[in-house]
């Protein structure tokens, strides 16, 4: 079982004005698809409270898999792409690609995500959407493919040629 944190980037919801209700979502998904939830946090719409949030957890070894929600679009304030970027060691580009594609089969809108994921040494970063069916819609298309990924991120013996997991 894969330990995952979920991290939700909202300035409404870090003050208190509004539940969130993307970060409980994909923190049930994962928990559906066997994750441990870990950890669940949020924080403003502020790069270096981001970039520190994602440091702290990638980098305490209690997480193989940080999932962010919130800050991909294009407001100005949305800046989670750019922290995500600021704090990998590699990018993992096909994982927002395939995001975007499936995304794009539901609505044209799918263009407009600037997402990024990549890997902070055991740790692989994935940025969603802020909205719950977005978020649900994107992390859906990359979810069977993630145990696989970490797989091979641990450094265990893993068969890339097979398809069943």
């Amino acid at each position: 079982m894969y330990h995952a944190a979920v991290l939700t980037v909202s300035d409404r919801g870090f003050r208190g004005e509004r539940s969130d209700e993307g970060g409980p979502l994909v923190a049930e998904l994962l928990k559906n698809a066997g994750y441990h939830v870990a950890v669940t946090a949020i924080v403003p719409d502020e790069q270096a409270q981001i970039e520190e949030k994602l440091r702290e957890i990638a980098d305490s070894g209690e997480v193989q898999l940080l999932v962010t929600t919130g800050g991909t679009g294009f407001a100005p304030r949305d800046v989670t792409p750019e922290a995500t970027l600021a704090v990998c060691d590699r990018l993992t580009p096909g994982i927002p690609e395939a995001m975007r594609y499936a995304s794009l089969q539901v609505t044209p809108r799918a263009m407009l995500s600037r997402a990024q994921a990549g890997i902070r040494k055991g740790t692989l970063i994935i940025n969603l959407p802020g909205s719950p069916k977005a978020a649900r819609e994107n992390l859906d298309a990359v979810l069977p493919s993630l145990s696989h990924g970490l797989e091979m991120l641990s450094g265990r013996p893993s068969d890339c040629a097979r398809l069943d997991g």
